[in-house]
């Protein structure tokens, strides 16, 4: 019996405050038409509660509407509100009246709790909320688990759109909980309105509010399901707002949620248009080590953007950037620095100039005496290596940190090395240095690799050193140069690197040693194939094998 009568109750309750609330409807109407003092003031709250008795209406007639914890509420605060309006239109006819500024300032909260009970029984209507089966109060049900999961999610939303600050706080409080458990039937039921009501409460007067809801936007962020949803409902002025001037918890959250939406390319103009540059340059120089982080990291997307590098540089980007290189808290801020820089010099001859003169080529060297050097710094170097002499990048150490990377850095950053030796061999004294330093070796196990990109530019860089004939004697002695040279003349589309192997080979050629080898390995069949595409070269080396073999086969007879 006892289970039976709680559903009784509810549906009792609500009809209760129903009709409560209609009773109240024509007594609190009459007494403010017959109000006095303000009269434009009273003829504004008239207007909106002869609008109340339509809402109520629409709330009755849903079949559910009785069930339904949030219509409860709702009706309960509707009737306080019309309770209200009878006893300030009671005050106004006291003798003596209360005082005119008093009267003023609760004739304002009067109307505005009306627009809200207005607002809030018309989204309870759009939600689709009436609906569901009948919810506990959030705050009475934190360790309760028999609502089905999407129920509670889609009252949680609804929550964040109606009631007061305090309700709101519950549900964004709920909803973060839901999103730990279970962040899918979250996503499952988000909406248009409800990310936008979520958004607006980043602006909310409460701090904490403010807090807990930029975690909620963190996460749906971090998500990688709605990053479109949130730009397009406006979340990034709030966001950068709270970067600029938001406590530490939402300032850290902000920085990460710009951070993952900056991936799009869209997403990251739109950040620099609505100011966000200068929060988070500050934040590069003065923040803990995650804000940092996600602060440099957020730059270095937006300096993938190659129209908005310019307003970046006004800003200051490029000796920011070069003082996380030198001082960042984390190696994440250290290694965001350097893509940013690459991306920065990537096409702009006046950043790379800027980059050169603010000590930034020192600092990127500086950075790649680390145990594992990664891509991003070196590619900074090869864009700014043609800018710079080859004697100061020779008094600057350049080449025995591009030996330390050939030897130890990933393959991403190996083929940068590379490709930056093959920028500044430009001279055969270069040539002559680069190869004393021992990277000719380096390069021919680079040929190796099952990266066709690597294998290209280590192809390439062989070509353009072997030029110069001590280096040509180098890999001529490199067991492993031969073998990997003829296996890059495969004739397959896939291979980029075989006119560099062509080239190659035509100059190792000239020894007899190396001549068999190839012929050994199989040049000549790759090479019959590649004269039949014309491609460059393999004709003529292919003649200089078949020479070769003739005069093996007369020397025989």
């Amino acid at each position: 019996m006892a289970e039976d009568s709680e559903p009784t109750a509810d549906v009792d309750s609500a009809h209760h405050w129903l009709s409560r609330a209609r009773q109240l409807v024509p007594t609190s109407l009459d007494k403010a038409r017959a109000a006095t003092g303000f009269p434009g003031r009273w003829k504004a709250i008239v207007s909106k509660l002869e609008r109340v008795p339509p809402c109520l209406s629409d709330l009755s007639s849903h079949p559910c509407f009785a069930k339904n914890a949030l219509c409860i509420e709702l009706l309960q605060s509707v009737a306080d509100v019309l309770a209200d309006a009878v006893e300030l239109a009671d005050r106004s006819s006291e003798k003596p009246c209360v005082g005119k500024l008093q009267m003023q300032s609760d004739l304002d909260a009067l109307s505005a709790k009306l627009d809200l009970s207005l607002r809030d029984c018309s989204l309870l209507i759009k939600t689709g909320v009436l609906g569901d089966a009948t919810l506990p109060p959030v705050a009475a049900r934190s360790h309760e688990s028999s609502a089905p999961p999407q129920s509670n999610v889609c009252e949680l939303l609804a929550r964040l759109q109606i009631g007061h600050a305090e309700a709101k706080h519950r549900a964004v409080e709920g909803l973060l909980e839901l999103m730990r458990e279970d962040e899918k039937s979250v996503l499952a039921v988000l909406s248009r309105s409800n990310m936008s009501a979520l958004i607006q409460l980043l602006t909310a007067t409460a701090p904490k509010l403010r807090e807990k809801t930029a975690t909620v936007i963190c996460l749906l962020a971090e998500s990688g399901s709605c990053e479109k949803l949130l730009v397009s409902e406006g979340v990034l002025p709030p966001l950068i707002r709270l970067a600029e001037s938001g406590s530490p918890v939402g300032r850290e959250k902000a920085v990460v949620s710009l951070q993952r939406l900056s991936m799009s390319v869209d997403t990251a103009r739109s950040i620099v248009g609505h100011g966000g540059v200068r929060p988070l340059i500050e934040i590069c120089q003065t923040g803990d080590s995650i804000c940092q982080s996600a602060a440099a990291g957020t730059l270095k997307n937006l300096s993938a953007v190659p129209e908005v590098r310019q307003t970046l540089a006004e800003e200051g980007i490029v000796r920011v950037m070069i003082d996380l290189l030198d001082c960042g808290i984390v190696l994440g801020s250290k290694e965001y620095a350097a893509e940013c820089l690459q991306n920065l010099t990537a096409s702009n001859d006046g950043l790379r100039r800027s980059v050169i003169l603010e000590g930034g080529l020192r600092s990127l060297l500086a950075y790649l005496d680390g145990p594992l050097p990664q891509e991003s710094a070196v590619g900074a170097l090869r864009n700014l290596v043609g800018s710079v002499s080859a004697e100061a990048l020779m008094s600057l150490g350049l080449l025995p940190r591009l030996v330390h990377v050939l030897k130890d850095g990933s393959l991403g950053a190996k083929q940068a090395a590379a490709s930056t030796i093959c920028r500044i061999s430009n001279s055969s004294e270069m040539k002559k240095v680069i190869g004393e330093f021992g990277c000719a070796p380096l390069l021919v196990r680079m040929l190796e690799t099952k990266s066709n990109g690597a294998r290209e530019v280590a192809a390439q860089a062989i070509a353009t050193l072997i030029s110069y004939p001590q280096n040509s004697r180098e890999v001529r002695k490199d067991e492993k140069s031969v073998p990997s040279l003829v296996q890059l003349l495969d004739p397959s589309p896939q291979n980029t690197a075989r006119k560099y192997a062509i080239s190659c080979l035509l100059i190792l050629s000239s020894g007899k040693r190396c001549k068999k080898l190839m012929i050994s390995y199989g040049a000549v069949g790759y090479l019959k194939k590649l004269s039949e595409m014309d491609v460059a070269g393999a004709r003529k080396l292919l003649e200089r094998l078949q020479r070769g073999k003739l005069r093996s086969l007369f020397s025989r007879k």
